[in-house]
This record gives structure tokens, C-alpha cells and sequence, in this order.
């Protein structure tokens, strides 16, 4: 299971210290293969900025920071898909303002225990998704680090004045509308890390995946939902207020209402759950809801529309009506299977603690 141990033990791979190649020579290395995607890009690695030129458009600009130990355990996370959920965790932000994303920096910070080997696989999750989400790598920065690998990407992107969306525009009977189901990607952590204990217990142990491999993917490798900005352009829908999912869908449904100054009836048995989430919640003695509402990181986009757009999203099998927005602001409700109605709190991820 420690898969960054197993990299660098590997006798017939080489290893090549980084303090052989220096920064700048590292930075060329790293990004000779970058293409270009956009005309909009006109100058990218290189120079001292990044040159764009996006002809009228609005600019979309997101950061996130991901920190060894903290947001990622490298005992198990390979650096490939390490490198492509950092860009996903950025480019979903774009999309939640529905928006195009079209360039992204990259920052790194690591520490001598990494060899350029293990940073070449890190980048080549980080070009593997640029070129599937047709994004421009335009520069960046290394640094040593005395903590591990720190990864600070910018998602650089545009969108049309008239179809901008933020979080602030819901309003009293809008429909609340998730992507996907939720949940699976927590679970997957879970799986992750009951396997690291079993490995530490018993290194030649067998780790048996099979009946999680939904599960681990979206925790590994999730996908952001650039379709979904090109479907509600196809369905000619604008949803009224939008968030990605990142921290757990209470918390963000919290962030609407707040923004938007609302509140919310959410229904319990609307929420999108996939069956392999039901079992694993069974086998775990985990509440489902619970988890849909509190695990985070499934990057689906949650949003409202108009109640006259419900018959271009109905039936749609990417989209699930798990709600409603009301006048009563800042009274947030889940609404159980038995009728009930139980306060939304927002138990999701907390970068800070």
C-alpha cells in the first residue's frame, strides 16, 4: 500500500536527485511537453507572465492548495492521480460559475526524499488532464519544501457576461438540482485508509478492491463536470445560483442560502445515491445520508433553476430535484423519509482543522 515507498525502492528504476537539474532546468523539463490549446494563450511558460488575451470575455480565476498529510496520504494516492485531481479540484470551480477553462499554473514545493522520477509522474496526471479538458499549462513555480510535497494550482478561465452564474442568485421556490450522486468519493477514502491498516498490520497482505472500484475512482480520479456547462447551453437553461461540491453537500447548500439569502427544504430520498455507496454504507454501519450530506469531494455541481425550467432538466439522467428553495432565510431542513423535518448543519470538510 505504500505506494510513494514502493516508487522510490524500486531498483530498476532510476533515480535522479532534483539538485541535478536546479530550478529553471526542473520548470523546462517538467513542462516541454505542454500544448497549447487556445489562440487565447499567446505566451506560456517561458516569460516572466503568462500572456491572454480572452477578447472581451470575463475573466474566471480560482487557487486551491493541496498539502501532503493533510490533503493527501501519498501511502496510497499514486502521483499520476494525484496530479490530475489537482487540476480537477481547480477546473470544477470554473464550471460552477459556468464557465470555459482554459489555462491552468502550477506550483510545487517538495522535498529531497523525491527524485525527479516521481515528479515526472505527478506532471504527466497533471498533462493528461489538460489535454482531456483541452486546458493550457502556462506556468508556475518550484520551491523546496522541509514537509513533503505541497501543490498550489491556478485555474485561469472565461465566460460570457449573460451566462455567468454565482451563488448569491437563487430565489423563494427555485428548485435545488444536483449532478451525479453523491457520497462515493468519502467512501472511497475510507476504503483507502482501512487498507493502509491492514498493510501496516500485514505488508503481504491481499487488498481486495474489487467491490469498491466506483468508490475508489471518484476519490482518486474524479472527473469535473465540464458537460454539464455544455448541457444546460444545449437545454437553453441558466441556472439561477451554482457551487461545486467540495466539502459535503450540507455545507454548500448552506453556502447558497447564504449567499442568495434564502432557505431550503431538502428531501432525504431524493438524494442521488449510487448502490455500490448503499452497500459499502452497510458494510461500514454508516448512514448514507449522512454521508451524502458530509463527505465531500465528489466535484458534482449543485444548483437552482426557475420551476418553468423543470421541463428541460426533467428526466434528464444527469441531473436529480433533491429540493427546494423558500423565503424563510437562513432555516435550512432535510426533510426525512418519515416527514420529519431536521436542521441542515454543515458537518462537511474543514481545511483548518
Amino acid at each position: 500500500m505504500n505506494y510513494l515507498c514502493r516508487m522510490l525502492e524500486n531498483k530498476n528504476q532510476s533515480r535522479t536527485p532534483l539538485s541535478e537539474l536546479g530550478e529553471f532546468k526542473l520548470i523546462d523539463h517538467l513542462t516541454k511537453n505542454a500544448l497549447k490549446h487556445h489562440k487565447s494563450t499567446l505566451k506560456g511558460v517561458g516569460d516572466d507572465c503568462a500572456v491572454i488575451d480572452n477578447s472581451g470575455l470575463q475573466t474566471l480565476v480560482t487557487t486551491d492548495f493541496l498539502v501532503e498529510g493533510v490533503h493527501f496520504d501519498l501511502s496510497y494516492v499514486p502521483l499520476k492521480h494525484l496530479g490530475y485531481k489537482a487540476v480537477m479540484v481547480n477546473l470544477s470551480d470554473i464550471y460552477a460559475m459556468n464557465g470555459t477553462a482554459r489555462q491552468i499554473t502550477v506550483s510545487i514545493a517538495v522535498s529531497n526524499r523525491f527524485p525527479l522520477e516521481a515528479i515526472e509522474e505527478l506532471y504527466e496526471g497533471i498533462h493528461l488532464a489538460c489535454n482531456t479538458y483541452n486546458v493550457d499549462l502556462v506556468g508556475g513555480d518550484t520551491s523546496s519544501s522541509t514537509k513533503g510535497l505541497l501543490i498550489s494550482i491556478t485555474a485561469i478561465g472565461v465566460v460570457d457576461p449573460e451566462k455567468c452564474v454565482y451563488r448569491s442568485g437563487a430565489g423563494a421556490n427555485d428548485l435545488l438540482v444536483v449532478t451525479g450522486d453523491l457520497g462515493a468519493a468519502y467512501l472511497g477514502l475510507q476504503v483507502l485508509e482501512r487498507e493502509k491498516q491492514v498493510f501496516q498490520v500485514n505488508p503481504n497482505a491481499n487488498h481486495e478492491l474489487d467491490n469498491y472500484t466506483y468508490l475508489v475512482e471518484r476519490q482518486l480520479k474524479p472527473e469535473a463536470r465540464k458537460d454539464v456547462v455544455k448541457l444546460f447551453d444545449d437545454l437553453k437553461v441558466k441556472p439561477t445560483s451554482m457551487i461545486d461540491i467540495s466539502d459535503g453537500l450540507s455545507s454548500e447548500v448552506l453556502h447558497l442560502c447564504k449567499q442568495s439569502k434564502t432557505g431550503c427544504q431538502l428531501y432525504e430520498d431524493k438524494i442521488p445515491l449510487d448502490q455500490q455507496v448503499i452497500s459499502t454504507c452497510e458494510e461500514f454501519n454508516l448512514d448514507s445520508t449522512t454521508i451524502a450530506l458530509s463527505g465531500g469531494e465528489d466535484y458534482e455541481l449543485l444548483f437552482t433553476v426557475k420551476q418553468e425550467d423543470y421541463p428541460k432538466i426533467k428526466g434528464n439522467p444527469n441531473f436529480s430535484v433533491i429540493g427546494h428553495m423558500t423565503q424563510d432565510e437562513g432555516i435550512v431542513e432535510l426533510v426525512t423519509r418519515g416527514g420529519q423535518k431536521v436542521p441542515v448543519t454543515a458537518q462537511g470538510w474543514n481545511a483548518l482543522n
